[in-house]
């Protein structure tokens, strides 16, 4: 049974997509998948809605904006792997007092590779009573081209996710401020498609879904070492140890899914961050963005681990 997969791009908070692949947990349910992928993140739904793949994995995000922008456009997340933010806010020295408030003034370099960490990060602003207005913000730079900056001392702080937090780090003096995974449920990353492709084949999907369940036990079960082994291929420029450090955080953060099922709570507020933002204009329900048949069945049937 053949899907084509569309990965969005490679990051280390992926790495639960990655070991499904390592540990075989596709072709144990008889799936044969083949992955694409695009010149860019914002062509991932285009792909899919075109036809030149059948799922997509990436940010619910892009659920949020294509509904904002064609109701009818069917695009929906059944199987959700990353439930909290990977984003951290580095900055050189301790945490300003004050929580987010603290950082009045600061600045501030945000990321421009994607729009949801700024999505997010806008809004607990304001919900800690921080107008985004009152920070330094330097958008539209890399987050290497940030990391490079703070470096040189030329900003306070910088958005930026695993494995440059882990670099910067390593280096003396530098100091997380803010970890959004701190925030709560947030959701960040899904199996998503179309809902004619959902009706058409619903039993590729539910193995799909299976398969990742599966693969979520073992990461459970597995410390960060053994994972880092699995999955390092897929991350060649990156030292055995760095990836090991990164992922440890990552599982002390809870970023990961234990199971497939996409809260309502992750979806609702990823949605009031996009809105506030200004990133979408209608409030998409649950029910039209989320589809859990698959994920409620799978962990019904409580499939064994890889």
């Amino acid at each position: 049974m053949a899907i084509t997969l569309i990965e969005n791009f490679r990051a280390v908070f992926y790495a639960p997509f990655y070991a499904a692949f390592a540990l075989g947990a596709y072709s144990a349910e008889g799936l044969d998948v083949e992955v694409k992928t695009p010149s860019k993140p914002s062509e991932t739904v285009k792909m899919l809605l075109s036809g030149e793949g059948d799922v997509v994995w990436g940010g619910p995000m892009r659920v949020l904006v294509a509904g904002n922008a064609d109701p009818v456009c069917g695009l929906v997340s059944f199987c959700e792997v990353v439930a909290r933010d990977p984003f951290f806010l580095i900055g050189r020295g301790p945490a300003p007092a004050g929580g987010l408030a603290g950082l009045r003034g600061k600045a501030v370099a945000t990321v421009s590779e994607v729009p949801t960490p700024w999505m997010c990060l806008q809004h607990d602003l304001r919900l800690a009573g921080v107008d985004p207005g009152e920070l330094g913000l330097i958008p539209g730079r890399t987050m290497a081209e940030n990391a490079a900056a703070l470096r040189a001392g030329d900003i306070d702080t910088l958005q930026v996710f695993e494995p440059i937090a882990e670099e910067l780090l390593e280096e003396d003096g530098m100091n997380i401020w803010y970890a959004a995974a701190d925030r709560g449920l947030t959701t960040y990353t899904a199996f998503s498609t179309t809902r004619a492709y959902m009706e058409r084949e619903p039993e590729a999907l539910l193995r799909m879904t299976r398969a990742m369940f599966r693969t979520q036990k073992w990461i459970a079960a597995h410390g960060a070492g053994d994972f880092a082994g699995r999955i390092g291929s897929y991350f060649p420029q990156l030292s055995e140890t760095t990836l090991e450090k990164a992922l440890a955080r990552y599982l002390a953060l809870g970023i990961w899914n234990q199971a497939p099922y996409l809260e309502r709570e992750g979806f609702e507020r990823l949605r009031a961050s996009c809105l506030s933002g200004g990133l979408i204009q209608k409030e998409i329900p649950y029910e039209v963005g989320v589809d859990m048949r698959f994920a409620e069945a799978a962990i019904e049937e409580d499939p064994p681990s890889m």
